[in-house]
């Protein structure tokens, strides 16, 4: 059950409410005003001119024919109402101030009264006659997707002022587009679309310019070649020492 809202002393009434009453006001000609209409007729008849049996079982026939297109027109509402449970809708009404609205929420439940059908949407409920759109989740869920990354591009600066501050968020944009199925991806601006690639190669290039510089070839080679020939230079000292030795045993062996 749904509390009253009250607002400057005045009990106000809620869109669920409203679609209630209106829905109680489109009831039009039932059986039971026409029913009573024949009553009206045969009690009000000419005494003089009295209407025929003939006509009196005519009309019995009209009767019975509204009759039965109202039970098959509730029953057909019914089984409509009832296959909107679980799904998602847009209902569209107007609270006491005259203010349109749209409210979308998941059917909860239906509601069957005075040959009426009421969805349930979080707890309020609102005539058949005011659901307007019946929606698939995955086209919503993709819709909602798609909203909320034009959003996020949106608040990206331009080409032109991008930095390498903005790489967290360039590269999270990227990696939920290329996340998204086709079918998401279909809903994504082909502009947008365009727009994240040159901003992914304009942060490539930032960020390839910001390395640090490599050092040149030729200082490699350079220094490769001082230590070899650091290697060689030891390696003639030490030869020195040994022929050295070897004098000194050729004088031992003289005396």
């Amino acid at each position: 059950m749904v509390d009253a809202v009250v607002k400057n002393g005045v009990i106000e009434e809620t869109a669920s409410e409203s679609s209630i009453k209106k829905a109680a006001t489109k009831n039009g000609m039932d059986k039971d005003a026409f029913l009573q209409l024949l009553v009206a007729q045969m009690k009000y008849q000419d005494p003089l001119e009295p209407t025929s049996n003939t006509e009196y079982i005519s009309q019995y026939a009209t009767f019975s024919q509204v009759e039965q297109m109202q039970n098959m027109a509730a029953t057909m509402e019914l089984t409509r109402a009832s296959s909107m449970v679980g799904k998602l809708v847009e209902v569209n009404t107007v609270d006491s101030a005259g203010n349109a609205k749209v409210v979308q929420g998941t059917v909860e439940y239906v509601a069957y009264e005075n040959n009426k059908a009421f969805v349930s949407i979080d707890g309020a409920l609102y005539s058949i006659d005011d659901v307007v759109a019946v929606v698939d989740e995955t086209y919503q869920s993709a819709l909602d997707l798609a909203i909320s990354f034009t959003a996020a591009m949106d608040k990206l600066p331009r080409l032109e002022f991008i930095t390498l501050e903005d790489k967290e968020n360039i590269e999270t944009l990227q990696k939920i587009f290329n996340g998204m199925t086709a079918y998401q991806q279909s809903f994504i601006d082909k502009k947008n679309v365009e727009k994240l690639q040159k901003y992914v190669e304009r942060i490539a290039e930032l960020t390839e310019a910001a390395k640090p510089d490599k050092p040149e070839e030729g200082d490699d080679k350079v220094e490769e070649g001082d230590d070899k020939v650091e290697e060689g230079t030891g390696a003639g000292e030490e030869d020195k020492e040994e022929t050295g030795e070897g004098s000194g045993a050729g004088v031992e062996g003289s005396e």
